[in-house]
């Protein structure tokens, strides 16, 4: 993705003013870039080990920042309603990181909850993750780690239209000398066809103000690689 992302939510912060939400912040990829623009922000995510990175990342920053990292799930916001929040960000696919729809409803409703009329809630969506081609342990990486070690990242895709699932199974594996290490994990994202994303925002209390097609505001269209939604609070 080449951190494209990045310079757009910096906008949207410059353009909105803060405080912002950030839904699934990880190592703060988004986060501290955007509150380097002088914005509030509040990251949330589920795993400890990520936010950890976050905040040794935010540590190393030596122009105080305006950022907050708090441990929530999406489904479940921790902050009252109608909170002061001018923009929520959902970048890069988040949101299809929810598998079921009683998860995707669970966020999107728990987001209009802390949400105040007029708040903005940013989408951004991997479009093209259901064309992805199925194969199996593809090497993807090489490369060289820490102390000297050689990292190998091998994958494996398959696709599940029934559920509308695209699931990356990701072996990493470490060598050192004689030694290696495997760590295996999987990724898997549900792709709804962008009627029916947009169907769900309204029902959970939204208003679409905008699609667009890239990351520089280009309108959307069928070709788009990128499926950015813009929607208001009602």
């Amino acid at each position: 993705m080449g951190r494209r992302d990045v310079v757009f939510w910096q906008d949207m912060a410059r353009r909105y003013g803060g405080p912002i939400l950030e839904l699934g912040c990880g190592t703060g990829r988004v986060s501290l870039p955007v509150a380097r623009t002088g914005t509030a922000l509040v990251g949330v995510d589920r795993s400890d080990r990520m936010l950890a990175y976050a905040r040794r990342r935010l540590t190393r920053v030596r122009v105080p920042l305006s950022l907050s990292l708090v441990r929530a799930d999406i489904r479940q916001l921790p902050f009252k309603a109608r909170s002061p929040f001018t923009l929520v960000m959902a970048p890069y696919g988040i949101l299809q990181s929810l598998l079921d729809e009683d998860d995707l409803m669970a966020a999107l409703r728990s987001v209009a909850r802390v949400s105040r009329p007029g708040t903005i809630f940013g989408v951004d969506l991997v479009s093209d993750v259901p064309a992805w081609d199925e194969y199996r342990r593809r090497v993807r990486m090489r490369g060289t780690g820490a102390g000297g070690s050689q990292i190998t990242l091998v994958e494996s895709v398959r696709q599940e239209p029934q559920r509308k699932l695209t699931i990356f199974d990701q072996e990493y594996i470490e060598r050192r000398g004689s030694r290696r290490r495997v760590r295996r994990f999987s990724l898997a994202f549900r792709t709804l066809p962008l009627p029916d994303m947009l169907s769900r925002l309204e029902s959970a209390g939204f208003v679409i103000e905008a699609l667009l097609g890239d990351y520089d505001g280009r309108p959307w269209d069928i070709r788009a690689d990128v499926w950015l939604i813009l929607a208001r609070k009602i």
